[in-house]
């Protein structure tokens, strides 16, 4: 059996691959995992990572030290419900056209030397289920404020992707390059015969580190407007807002701490920040309820945990469920003897 495990094939319309990895301001992959939630989109096949993916380090708590387990990659799809009354068209093309969603989301980047035999896995089974186009999330980090709007930025594969878009009025990213698996895979579909383009959000230059939700809503609403799809973007500006005011409340007293100067922002207020900001993670209450479903099926069957430990990766909250996730195991060997 090879790495790619399908559960379900569904059937779609004009399919378009959306897909999106860790990476500064974790803007694609929460983007993506947003967009799962908020469509309801449905999990249909997973790439085994052990091919991919390796252990660098073990997990220790309360002394107790333990082998993580290695991330995940999996497949979603979304059928759009206009698809039934659509009349079919060329991508971007003249005409309206209705597209359905496969969306895959992975919580690591995989070992980038076996990238190439990764994206194939992707990509082919994105063609098997007739995709046309692909869509990459990333971030811009750029000297802008945390308090303004975010730009979206545009890389497209092909000019006529570039020009059919151009009616958007995104910035279009001249030169330079793409990093990480959000980019290269664009590069790597282009290879296989596949078009696409990457929506990138602006990010400050000093918060790279931090999530940044703002920029993953820019370009949740991008997409809405290309796919001509309504996305609710309101709890994930909340989300923002509240980034917003604690970067607000911390800076200033970051300025007031040193005799009420503006300073550049180092590392130790970056870290700062971050131990702050990670505090203000606020699951949906949907959420919630899906991890605490996901506790009960991993009780009752530990190979339920790996979609558990995937779930707490998506939304950083590993580390508030660690003892519970680690007690799964320590019960599951008690049981074995």
């Amino acid at each position: 059996m090879g790495p790619l495990i399908i559960s379900k094939k569904p059937r779609l319309r004009s399919p378009y691959l959306i897909v999106a990895w860790p990476g500064m301001g974790d803007v694609a992959a929460n983007a993506a995992n947003y967009l799962i939630n908020e469509l309801k989109a449905q999990e249909f096949a997973e790439i085994a990572p052990g091919e991919f993916f390796y252990s660098t380090g073990s997990v220790i708590s309360s002394g107790i030290l333990e082998v993580p387990l290695l991330p995940q990659g999996k497949f979603y799809y979304w059928k759009n419900p206009a698809s039934k009354r659509a009349v079919s068209a060329n991508s971007l093309g003249a005409k309206p056209a209705v597209h359905d969603l496969i969306i895959f989301l992975s919580n690591a980047q995989p070992d980038l030397a076996k990238a190439d035999s990764y994206a194939k896995i992707i990509i082919g089974l994105a063609k098997d289920l007739g995709a046309e186009l692909v869509v990459s999330f990333a971030s811009m980090p750029q000297a802008t404020d945390h308090t303004q709007k975010p730009a979206v930025w545009l890389a497209a594969t092909d000019q006529k992707i570039k020009e059919g878009l151009k009616k958007f009025n995104f910035n279009v990213l001249q030169e330079g390059q793409i990093s990480g698996m959000n980019g290269l895979f664009l590069g790597l579909a282009k290879l296989a015969g596949l078009k696409g383009f990457c929506l990138l959000g602006d990010i400050p230059l000093y918060t790279i580190q931090i999530e940044n939700p703002k920029a993953s809503a820019a370009v949740l609403q991008a997409l809405g407007q290309i796919l001509n799809i309504q996305i609710n973007l309101q709890p994930l500006m909340e989300q923002a807002q509240s980034m917003e005011n604690e970067i607000n409340k911390l800076l200033e007293y970051l300025k007031l701490g040193s005799g009420g100067q503006s300073a550049p922002i180092g590392e130790e207020e970056v870290e700062l920040i971050k131990k702050t900001l990670s505090q203000l993670t606020k699951l949906p209450v949907s959420i919630k309820e899906k991890i605490e479903k996901l506790f009960e099926e991993s009780r009752i069957n530990i190979t339920k945990a790996n979609g558990l430990k995937a779930e707490l990766d998506k939304w950083n909250v590993y580390k508030e469920y660690e003892d519970r996730f680690l007690d799964l195991f320590r019960k599951n060997k008690d049981k074995g003897n």
